[in-house]
């Protein structure tokens, strides 16, 4: 595995080139978005794919987001492009929108989870833009970590839950949104949000002029996009959830008062606690989002016994955040 550190604003030429080299030769590389980083390979080669499957210990039925550097690129990948999913590219491209499509057949089934649909965003990372348009391939590329794990927002994050699968690391610092992008599926009749994300859902409901309808996978349902699963975005540490500051307060004494050791995440700001080890997530939810998964890797690393978080009002704003809390929580 190498790891080369990249400006994040003027990516190094030969940096991009070396990545997209291995890319096309299907290897790994991990590498910046604006959302979290991603484990790319080349989408059209299966057994590349299959390596990010092996690699993540992802569930074969869950299926990859495709990457490309422009909405006429989608057109490689998806069969048709739906007027709702024209209007929502226009608008949202580059950035933290993924669309659900008709597929091609040249997209392999490993990508789709065996599904006839594909997933497929433009990012708005001058990285990730720069390693599409040098590899002049799409990029199959799920975040960069273990399957059902926290996502990664820092290469140590990516060293720290892949290591050597990974060819090449670009370590651009920071990836600033912090949560992953937004899903919706636009290859029916009506749109469907999948997945909420960086991206609020009620900007995509003011471009197409109708509400989304919002769809949960169950068990055996075939998944049209990651993100789907019960289980997912979890830190190793047991996490709880409670509905209060207050309420989270007691259950945090309640826990180290019985010897263990207990990660405090409050929202707003900090409260005088018993805790090993206390990071208040912010109040704002754009800013909650930057550092959540930080906040959560930093008190799986520092060895808590369980992380206790308030979680955020059911308002809008905080729709994608919630949503990441309850499926780590399961």
């Amino acid at each position: 595995m190498r790891i080369l550190s990249i400006d994040p604003r003027r990516p190094d030429p030969a940096a991009i080139a070396e990545a997209a080299e291995l890319l096309r030769a299907g290897k790994l590389v991990a590498f910046p978005t604006e959302t979290v980083y991603g484990l790319g390979a080349h989408a059209l080669d299966a057994d590349a794919v299959e390596r990010i499957f092996a690699a993540k210990g992802r569930p074969p039925r869950n299926p990859i987001i495709v990457h490309v550097p422009d909405l006429l690129s989608a057109e490689d990948v998806a069969s048709s492009i739906p007027a709702a999913a024209e209007r929502l590219a226009k608008r949202f491209w580059p950035g933290p929108l993924t669309l659900v499509l008709p597929k091609r057949d040249i997209v392999p089934s490993v990508v789709t989870g065996g599904g006839q649909t594909v997933a497929v965003r433009v990012p708005a990372h001058p990285v990730a833009l720069a390693l599409l348009e040098a590899a002049d391939v799409p990029i199959a590329a799920p975040s960069a970590n273990p399957s059902m794990r926290l996502s990664p927002t820092r290469a140590e994050h990516v060293i720290e839950g892949l290591g050597d699968t990974v060819a090449l690391i670009l370590d651009a610092g920071p990836a600033p949104g912090g949560i992953e992008s937004t899903v919706v599926d636009v290859s029916g009749d009506e749109p469907v949000l999948l997945r909420p994300g960086l991206l609020p859902h009620a900007r995509i409901e003011e471009v197409l002029g109708v509400p989304l309808r919002r769809r949960e996978a169950g068990g055996g349902d075939a998944l049209l996009s990651p993100g789907m699963l019960a289980k997912h975005y979890a830190p190793r540490t047991p996490l709880e959830l409670c509905l209060s500051n207050a309420d989270a307060l007691r259950r945090t004494e309640d826990l180290a008062s019985q010897g263990l050791r207990v990660g405090f995440v409050p929202l707003g700001a900090a409260v005088p606690s018993s805790a090993m080890r206390q990071q208040p997530l912010p109040g704002d939810p754009e800013r909650a989002a930057a550092v959540l998964y930080d906040m959560l890797h930093a008190l799986d690393a520092a060895g808590v016994d369980r992380i206790i978080v308030t979680l955020p009002p059911d308002h809008p704003s905080w729709t994608a955040i919630r949503d990441r809390l309850m499926r780590a929580s399961v």
